[in-house]
């Protein structure tokens, strides 16, 4: 039974190739050390069927939008806390550079109300280099757009507040997630307890 007065959404974002996963998972295996039932929502886009990375159309990226909130509306309903590898801010910023911007499907006043939606955004900064993975773009440049659109984006749609900023380089195994835990739970009026 939850000690929460209502479920939690917590989104890690940026570029690819920024430990964003690792991130994930470990804030999620910090909730769960205080008791709190964690879901992640995986990045969607590697299921992606009309393709991914640079060369992604504005559909491509049109279908990872929906299927990320299609995702988050599911799984928000089954945990207290719902973490998710990305948010739409990020994949917005995906789209914007497929699709131009203002973009042909008059998609921000949605992407900005989605935003709200949020209880805390965590942006991890690049400061590592890309890794070949088999499935990431090893592009500098296109990682280099996707944090421009980024930086102009993300004041329109994250409150000072709920913005949570540190470098890639910080998710490590040694990093201490549970101030932000902490955090998460004072915003929902939660507790954690200790296991």
């Amino acid at each position: 039974m939850s000690t929460w007065p209502r479920s939690a959404k917590i989104a890690f974002i940026g570029s690819h190739g920024i430990r964003k996963s690792t991130a994930c998972f470990s804030f999620a295996a910090c909730m769960q050390r205080g008791r709190i039932n964690a879901e992640v929502a995986r990045e969607v886009v590697r299921d992606n069927p009309l393709g991914f990375n640079e060369g992604a159309t504005a559909q491509a990226q049109l279908w990872v939008l929906m299927t990320q909130v299609r995702q988050e509306l599911e799984m928000s309903r089954k945990c207290d806390v719902l973490v998710t590898d990305r948010g739409i801010m990020d994949n917005f910023a995906y789209f914007i550079r497929a699709a131009g911007d203002p973009n042909p499907f008059g998609l921000r006043p949605f992407v900005a109300r989605w935003s709200e939606t949020y209880d805390l955004v965590v942006r991890l900064i690049p400061d590592l280099a890309l890794n070949p993975d088999g499935i990431r773009s090893m592009d500098e440049t296109f990682r280099v757009d996707i944090e421009t659109i980024l930086n102009q984006i993300i004041p329109e749609l994250v409150l000072p507040d709920q913005l949570v900023v540190m470098p890639a380089s910080q998710v490590t195994r040694r990093f201490d997630w549970w101030p932000l835990a902490e955090n998460l739970a004072a915003r929902v009026g939660g507790r954690l307890d200790i296991i």
